[in-house]
């Protein structure tokens, strides 16, 4: 049930023009950076939406396989970049192929929506499609954010960590977790992984100043081969 909220939700964004016209993250070269150096050219792009970044980093050279819960993000997605039959997938991880691994795994702004457990366990299920040696890249919203529409505040950890659930907005009536760096940190290191690029913090003004910051984590980790 809260997947087909979120799918229409998402699908209702971006058929309003969600993303349409806007840049990438500055996050995408230093992807494409690290991948280039450990001679990486394939991967999974896991909430691909309609290609801001996922276009950028497959003109970059790398060859992904784009996931999104939106049918109308992969509609729109297909329709602006030719040649990406069958390497786009409408659904969450469940839609591939068990026990497929990527030696690259993308999640810029996905790993955030739904409560701490959810969150956990769909960043748990990321990991595991990462291959032996390969790299895990993901950007989160992050704690400090100046949340702007109207919501209540559903969990809070010692780690600093905190969910919202959305009273208003194009989120209305869904979670979103906003991350800690040491929880983030602390889950993807457990599995084994390095940081490649260490968690750092990225800060950006909201369209109306007095609407605040911001605030995303992001980084890149190796699993170990």
């Amino acid at each position: 049930m809260a997947h087909d909220i979120a799918a229409r939700s998402w699908d209702a964004e971006y058929a309003s023009g969600r993303y349409a016209g806007d840049p990438p993250v500055g996050f995408v070269d230093d992807i494409i950076t690290a991948a280039g150096e450990a001679g990486i050219s394939r991967g999974l792009y896991i909430g691909c939406g309609n290609g801001r970044n996922y276009i950028p980093l497959s003109q970059a050279g790398l060859d992904l396989t784009g996931l999104d819960i939106s049918a109308t993000a992969i509609s729109q997605l297909a329709a602006r970049l030719s040649g990406l039959h069958g390497r786009l997938v409408t659904g969450d991880l469940s839609a591939l192929p068990a026990g497929q691994r990527f030696p690259l795994t993308v999640a810029i702004q996905v790993l955030q929506h739904g409560t701490r457990g959810e969150t956990h366990g769909l960043l748990a299920e990321s990991l595991e499609r990462v291959a032996p040696g390969g790299l895990f890249a993901v950007r989160v919203n992050a704690a400090g954010t100046d949340v702007h529409h109207a919501h209540e505040v559903t969990e809070r950890d010692a780690d600093g960590s905190y969910s919202v659930r959305y009273q208003e907005g194009p989120k209305a009536g869904l979670t979103v977790h906003f991350w800690a760096a040491r929880e983030l940190d602390a889950a993807v290191t457990a599995e084994g992984f390095s940081p490649l690029l260490p968690l750092r913090p990225q800060a950006t003004w909201r369209a109306r100043r007095e609407q605040g910051l911001w605030l995303q984590w992001e980084g890149i980790y190796q699993r170990p081969a």
